[in-house]
């Protein structure tokens, strides 16, 4: 795990691919008490990562800290965004998604839905088309909202599923699901600071299709 910034009301990390970002046996938590060196560490998640995906990911190191990193969330101070390679491409260079969502407990997937039922959700993603093949694209995206598998569910719903996703996918991609967190904004808990961190994704397939160059880390 790497640690990208570390104070003793926080710490910026990047989240491997396949650990839980929760408190729970192997996970987040875990790794960063493992890493400090203290089993007693009090690491507090703040936001979610899906399992499967990779990147960015910010943990507060006491009470107050995690009261203060979560009021920015609600507040929007709190600023996250994604990078994706997707299935096809966007019809426009810039737009916005605006859907309404519904998660299956029973299937454990997110669906687009056309009118607001129990349970559903309003879910608002703004996206930038950055490269492309002409049979997939790289696309920056910022969460205006925050849903379960929002993005994921989003694209698909648009015929244009993220690469190596394989839950709302069209197929085996050889590839791990093309998801990474790679921006974070927030104000320091303590000094009233704005923070900005950025992380490029891992040289890898099917990121490694894209000229990458041009994004600032």
């Amino acid at each position: 795990m790497d640690i990208i910034y570390y104070d003793n009301n926080l710490i910026v990390c990047i989240k491997p691919a396949g650990v839980i970002s929760t408190d729970e046996e192997g996970g987040m938590p875990s790794l960063i008490r493992e890493a400090l060196g203290d089993e007693n560490a009090d690491v507090r998640a703040v936001h979610r990562l899906d399992q499967v995906v990779s990147g960015l990911m910010v943990y507060a190191l006491n009470p107050e800290s995690a009261s203060e990193l979560s009021r920015q969330i609600r507040c929007g101070d709190f600023h996250k965004s994604y990078l994706a390679v997707i299935h096809g491409v966007p019809e426009a260079r810039k737009g916005r998604f605006e859907d309404i969502l519904l998660r299956s407990k029973e299937q454990r997937k997110t669906f687009v839905i056309n009118k607001l039922a129990r349970g559903a959700q309003n879910a608002i993603l703004d996206y930038e088309l950055l490269g492309s093949n002409g049979e997939r694209s790289l696309v920056a995206i910022e969460l205006i909202t925050g849903r379960t598998h929002q993005i994921r569910a989003q694209f698909s719903h648009r015929k244009m599923p993220l690469m190596g996703d394989r839950k709302y996918g069209a197929g085996e991609d050889n590839c791990r699901i093309a998801l990474w967190s790679h921006s974070l904004s927030f104000i320091n808990p303590a000094t009233g600071k704005r923070m900005s961190f950025k992380v490029k994704p891992p040289k890898e397939y099917p990121w490694s299709e894209f000229d990458t160059s041009l994004l600032s880390k």
